[in-house]
């Protein structure tokens, strides 16, 4: 059958970039082989969820472009979607696992186990639960139900070896003696990660389960649930974690970790796509630059290697560059219509008579966009006279001796010309300097300050053409005076 998988974040914080590498390969593994993405809500701890993180993870999930086809706002034939609305189910769950003999009431109160545990460690011995109240006779269970005991239920771990073939890592097992009977539903009613996770993967008939290498001690427990509920155990291919430069865990030490963060900071959903699915995934070969529908064609699990990945976000610069230069005009103009509009530089006659000026401009500037936002100001120059002039630059390349003069002439030259052709344009500055007797150099930067406010821009001659022979010679006089 095609693959059903899932990707369940917790909404105890924003989209990390972890969990949206681990939605990806879910997703690129749907969409490679027809199945189906589902995106679940697991909002079980409640002290600590909100609906504000789970409006930014979905928003997150969108502008990465993760659509999903069954979850949350889409619906599906497994809803509902979120944990919370699904605690009966975990409650009949945990019950049958009790009528099969799977399961038991447990009464101990928190500070018993916590007085046993500090007696454990003190005696310099790891402690692990020791079955007490399976030893409960039924009598004592009926009557400590009839007086309302508050109680967990604990999984019974029953003797041997667990074992699964993780599809990255291989064959694993777990001696069981090492699992303690662990608890699957709290004294007040609601389900542990263990039970939950695995009551919706079965409900939702997941087939594989892609997920982050941190969970793999949590996988043994999950089989044994998922064979004591006679339910079938899907495959499990846990990834890689995403590391910082210095080989840690990613967190905030490290600068931005939400996804929400990267998208406000300008970068393209496209370039952290193409960045985070090389983040513990190769595709083979020498290509690194990749659209969403090349990854598609390409991923495979059995690409994904066993050894931590590093976040480099002089990397995902890289890649955000690659993405502004393969995107055209047109499309860069409509995703910063909203910033150049609040800029104050928008006109409509960018979308019409001016259409093919304007894309001229954006073309010449991308290049030097590590950011899209970063285009915005570059084009003051070319489409408002509201020039900021760096002052470290006019003190360098305008106040030097005989650089008004030299602006003058070169402004008498400029104005004698039909249009600034950059060929035609360079090689009349050329001609001035050698008949002036100075470097083309000097004409060049002081013609570039004049021009942009800046000491650097792109190629001064095509600069030219673009901001148009009367605003060029208006500023050169401007700044001669």
């Amino acid at each position: 059958m095609p693959p059903r998988v899932r990707f369940a974040p917790s909404p105890t914080g924003y989209l990390h970039v972890g969990g949206a590498r681990t939605a990806l390969f879910n997703w690129l593994y749907a969409r490679r082989h027809g199945g189906t993405f589902i995106l679940r809500i697991e909002d079980t701890d409640v002290e600590r969820s909100s609906a504000d993180m789970i409006t930014g993870i979905l928003s997150s999930m969108r502008w990465l472009g993760l659509t999903w086809d069954e979850g949350p706002d889409v619906g599906g034939p497994h809803a509902p979607y979120f944990q919370t609305e699904r605690l009966d189910q975990y409650r009949a769950a945990a019950a049958r696992l009790v009528d099969a003999g799977h399961a038991y009431y447990c009464y101990c109160r928190p500070e018993e186990l916590a007085a046993k545990r500090s007696a454990a460690e003190a005696a310099g011995s790891a402690w692990t639960y020791d079955r007490t109240c399976h030893a409960l006779s039924r009598e004592e269970i009926a009557n400590r139900e009839a007086a309302g005991q508050p109680r967990a239920i604990r999984f019974f771990v029953p003797p041997g070896v667990t074992q699964f073939t993780d599809l990255v890592r291989g064959h694993i097992a777990f001696a069981r003696e090492h699992i303690e009977d662990f608890v699957i539903l709290r004294s007040d009613g609601y389900p542990t990660y263990h039970l939950s996770v695995v009551v919706d993967d079965v409900a939702m008939e997941i087939t594989q389960v892609v997920r982050g290498d941190d969970h793999i001690s949590n996988t043994p427990k999950q089989v044994l649930l998922y064979e004591a509920l006679g339910a079938p155990v899907p495959e499990f291919a846990h990834v890689p974690l995403i590391l910082g430069p210095d080989k840690k865990r990613l967190s905030k030490r490290h600068g931005a970790t939400s996804v929400g963060e990267y998208e406000t900071q300008g970068y393209l959903p496209e370039a952290m796509i193409n960045f985070l699915a090389l983040l513990g995934w190769s595709p083979g070969g020498n290509q690194e630059v990749f659209s969403r529908d090349e990854l598609i064609e390409r991923f495979a699990l059995d690409g994904i290697s066993g050894g931590n990945a590093v976040f480099n976000s002089e990397k995902l610069d890289w890649f955000n560059q690659q993405h502004i230069m393969r995107l055209p005009a047109d499309e860069i103009l409509r995703r910063l219509r909203p910033a150049i509009e609040a800029a104050g530089l928008w006109r409509d006659g960018f979308l019409t008579t001016d259409a093919g000026w304007i894309a001229r401009v954006i073309n010449l500037l991308k290049p030097r966009a590590k950011k899209l936002a970063d285009i915005v100001p570059a084009m003051i120059p070319f489409v408002s006279d509201r020039i900021t002039y760096d002052e470290a630059a006019v003190n360098k390349h305008l106040r030097g001796e005989g650089v008004t003069e030299h602006l003058s002439a070169w402004r008498a030259v400029l104005q004698t010309m039909p249009n600034l052709d950059p060929l035609e344009t360079e090689t009349a500055l050329r001609k001035l300097a050698e008949a002036r007797g100075i470097k083309p150099g000097v004409l060049i930067h002081a013609t570039r300050v004049a021009v942009v406010g800046q000491a650097v821009s792109p190629g001064l001659f095509e600069v030219l053409e673009l901001v148009g022979r009367d605003r060029v010679t208006e500023r050169l006089g401007a700044a001669a005076s």
